[in-house]
C-alpha cells in the first residue's frame, strides 16, 4: 500500500482530509490521489482540522501521531511512533 510507509522515524500514513463531514471516519483510498481518505468532522480554521487529525489517528491506532507534511493542505504526512506497518494496518483495517 502506497500511503504507508516505514521510516526511521516511524510509520508514515499519508491521507487526504475531507473536513467539515459528518463525523470522522476513514473512507477508504482514494486511488487517485494514492492516499487514504479521510472525514474529519472540525472545520479547516485556525487548525481545528489539523488538532482533530491527530486526536483521531492517536486514539485509533494507540499510539503518538505528528502532522510532518501539508499543515495547511488538504493532503496530510502523519508520523506514527511506536508501531509497525504491520500494526497500522492491521488497526486501519487496509
Amino acid at each position: 500500500m502506497k500511503f504507508i510507509k516505514e521510516t526511521k522515524e516511524g510509520v508514515l500514513i499519508m491521507i487526504y482530509v475531507q473536513p467539515k463531514a459528518k463525523k470522522n471516519a476513514i473512507e477508504g483510498v482514494d486511488g487517485w490521489r494514492g492516499r487514504l481518505k479521510v472525514r474529519i468532522a472540525a472545520p479547516p480554521v485556525e487548525g481545528k482540522a489539523n488538532k482533530e487529525v491527530v486526536k483521531f489517528f492517536s486514539k485509533l491506532l494507540g499510539a503518538e501521531v505528528n502532522i510532518v507534511r501539508g499543515e495547511t493542505s488538504r493532503e496530510k504526512d502523519l508520523l506514527v511512533k511506536g508501531l509497525s506497518v504491520e500494526e497500522v494496518r492491521k488497526k486501519l483495517g487496509v
